[in-house]
């Protein structure tokens, strides 16, 4: 070990533990990963996993991905996932402003008052020159693209393509990311992922959906059980997500705007009332409104409680030590909430024990520091790396005077 390049990883700034007079890090490329960049033919990408000083780098997050994978199997299972990319096109007007990319509605015009831009036949086949691209790689790249879907706020689109191992769909979600942003910028636009630019807009999610295995019986879905219904296996493993919802949200909707998202209806929001976002640590039968869906269309639990900005290597590292926990212990979840969460009256929530997502990067952040499951899977290392940034972009987040409160008080008192 130490032949080969060698990268000072320590001086990017999100992990400075290291200081300038120490080794630095030394990628090992994982070969099965390589793929030729659709954006430059001359380009190939592969990944790599860090390792110092002759052992694995402890802030590697692809590493910790692994070492959750081993454990599970240690116990007979193994973890199959999809995940459900939003994301918004823009681009900058004539004034050097960020605008959607894709609204034909001149500034100030009369907007639909509902679903402005949701499944609409127009917006999509105006996006078509981006999405057509798009559609054409990804079934280069062999993904077997499900479908395209223009999405509720103004520019907003998903791309959901066929599951695989979480080794995999991490790495595709990493490369997925950059692919988008390299297409866009030919077509004079950039993407965000931030989950909600702007009050108006329907939150950018990234949903999980996973399925187990057992390793004993290898291409069998656990989740399925007899008669097309769902297996005793699913609920435990529902259990052992909820046990730990909290700090997998914190490490799934990673950033300050995350949780303006995570709320039942917005003033002002421009595609209708409520916005089908996830509310409380609870699952139901196809209910939206709650964390863990168990869809319709298929035998894996969704769980909604997640966005773009997340590192998919330790969000699905989560889901995959929760789930294990839940079959292993058969963790009971409690009663499926089949009921619209966004109507039920908050006596009736706290009869029934209904727990709230966090609210906030803070309270995630500490059911997070509190947690050891996240204290196993990431190493206690990269979670104290965690915690450190994310408790910092709170503190300048809630320093930080904003537009709303010059608003809300400045001539009011």
């Amino acid at each position: 070990m130490g032949k080969g390049p060698q990268f000072a990883v320590h001086s990017i700034s999100f992990v400075p533990e290291l200081g300038p007079a120490d080794s630095d890090q030394i990628p090992l490329p994982d070969l099965d990963s390589i793929v030729v960049c659709p954006w430059d033919k001359t380009l190939a990408w592969v990944f790599a996993d860090l390792w110092w000083e002759g052992k694995p780098y402890n802030l590697c997050p692809r590493q910790a991905l692994k070492r959750a994978i081993h454990d599970a199997k240690a116990q007979g299972y193994e973890m199959y996932a999809g995940i459900e990319p939003e994301f918004i096109a823009m681009k900058w007007d004539e004034n050097g402003l960020p605008v959607k990319a894709f609204d034909n509605d001149p500034t100030g015009a009369v907007r639909p008052r509902r679903q402005a831009f949701g499944y609409d036949v127009e917006y999509s086949l105006d996006s078509m020159g981006f999405l057509g691209q798009m559609i054409d790689i990804l079934e280069d790249l062999g993904w077997n693209l499900h479908d395209v879907v223009a999405e509720g706020a103004y520019s907003q689109f998903e791309l959901d393509f066929h599951y695989t191992d979480v080794l995999n769909m991490a790495d595709r979600m990493v490369f997925l990311r950059v692919l988008l942003k390299e297409i866009a910028k030919k077509h004079g636009m950039f993407i965000t992922y931030m989950p909600k630019p702007t009050l108006g807009d329907w939150r950018s999610g990234a949903h999980m959906n996973t399925s187990m295995q057992a390793i004993a019986a290898p291409g069998v879905n656990i989740y399925e059980g007899e008669a097309g219904q769902w297996s005793e296996h699913v609920f435990h493993a529902l259990g052992g997500i909820l046990k730990h919802g909290g700090a997998i949200t914190a490490i799934a909707c990673s950033t300050v705007n995350s949780y303006n998202g995570l709320v039942p209806k917005v003033g002002g929001f421009e595609g209708g009332t409520y916005t089908w976002a996830p509310t409380h640590m609870a699952y139901g039968k196809n209910n939206r409104s709650a964390m863990l869906r168990l869809p319709q269309s298929r035998f894996a639990i969704e769980n909604r409680a997640a966005d773009m900005c997340m590192n998919p290597y330790l969000g699905l590292g989560m889901m995959l030590s929760a789930s294990v926990e839940g079959l292993v212990n058969k963790i009971d979840p409690g009663p499926s909430l089949d009921e619209d969460l966004y109507v039920m009256a908050e006596s009736e929530k706290a009869e029934r024990s209904l727990t709230p997502l966090p609210r906030n990067l803070l309270e995630a952040t500490e059911l997070l520091s509190q947690s050891e499951l996240a204290r196993g899977m990431l190493g206690p290392v990269l979670l104290n790396s965690f915690l450190t940034y994310k408790i910092d972009e709170w503190e300048r987040y809630h320093q930080a005077v904003t537009d709303w409160e010059v608003q809300e008080y400045l001539r009011l008192y």
